[in-house]
């Protein structure tokens, strides 16, 4: 099936950033094209996902599709990739802005390869805490291999996320195995059982705020603003979400500015104040100067 793409959309942009680790279980790109497993209704489907004029070839190599799963998978696809937001007033906001105007004339039609799970995406954003990202990368490759599902296509494995549900009689020991500090082991097993028993649901938190929504989850031990912001970025698409602390993003604005030093937050919010809105995808620009 074909997606239609809008013109501010490149996809090899996309596969330079699907390309970050060779570790990466949840997706593997080979000559161009993605492979992609998800699960709908307790199936599994596999799909190849490549680049054509004005638009994404969705092959359906393991499960029949009919027009439900095919709807689903273009949401899916859709979320993943951004597909929905309209770049235009951030390329025309951009085009003023000397920090941005190189970047997004360099990399047109970049957007933010989000996580629509969002217990993935704050699982992922606390391994990711305060360690260098190959190693967050190497966590999360020994963590989906241990709990995740794996399926064999053709001799060769994919696998899916993890779910919250397998993740709540985990031990912390047996994280730690896996290298995981006493912190982010109790952290998933917090964020797991918050899911289990309620106290965060994606669907109430779509209906909010960005604020209200960033309320909600840091009041789980674990969820502090700088993972709210990310996990708010990446599966809600707040485009005002901004991950004030993140240490790339510091040194993405200690290079514009020239510095010889880390900028202080108020140098930080003093660049990012004419981005008002837009935060999330200045954020995304400048990570990509990197």
């Amino acid at each position: 099936m074909i997606i239609v793409t809008p013109k501010e959309f490149r996809f090899h942009e996309i596969l330079h950033f699907l390309k970050r680790s060779p570790k990466e279980l949840l997706h593997t790109v080979d000559e161009e094209r993605v492979y992609k497993l998800l699960e709908i209704n307790g199936k599994c489907y596999l799909l190849r996902i490549s680049a054509m004029d004005n638009g994404i070839k969705v092959e359906f190599l393991m499960g029949k599709a009919d027009a439900m799963v095919r709807n689903k998978v273009t949401k899916y696809i859709s979320d993943w990739f951004d597909l929905d937001k309209d770049l235009k007033p951030f390329y025309k906001l951009a085009k003023t802005d000397p920090y941005l105007k190189p970047l997004v004339k360099k990399h047109f039609g970049y957007r933010i390869v989000g996580q629509p799970d969002l217990y993935e995406s704050l699982v992922w954003a606390v391994l990711g805490q305060q360690i260098n990202l190959q190693f967050a990368y190497t966590l999360k490759q020994r963590f989906v291999q241990a709990y995740g599902t794996e399926v064999e296509f053709k001799g060769r494995s994919y696998f899916l996320f993890p779910d919250a549900a397998s993740i709540v009689n985990v031990k912390p020991e047996d994280l730690l195995s896996l290298q995981f500090s006493n912190q982010k082991a109790r952290y998933v097993i917090e964020i797991s059982n918050a899911f289990v028993n309620g106290e965060i649901s994606q669907d109430k938190l779509a209906k909010l705020s960005l604020e209200e929504a960033k309320e909600q989850l840091i009041k789980i031990k674990g969820i502090g603003n700088w993972t709210a912001n990310y996990a708010l970025m990446k599966t809600f698409r707040y485009a005002d979400a901004f991950p004030l602390e993140d240490a790339g993003l510091k040194n993405a604005v200690k290079q514009c500015l020239g510095l010889d030093r880390a900028p202080t937050w108020k140098e930080i919010e003093k660049v990012f104040r004419k981005y008002k809105g837009w935060e999330a995808y200045a954020t995304l620009y400048l990570w990509r100067m990197l």
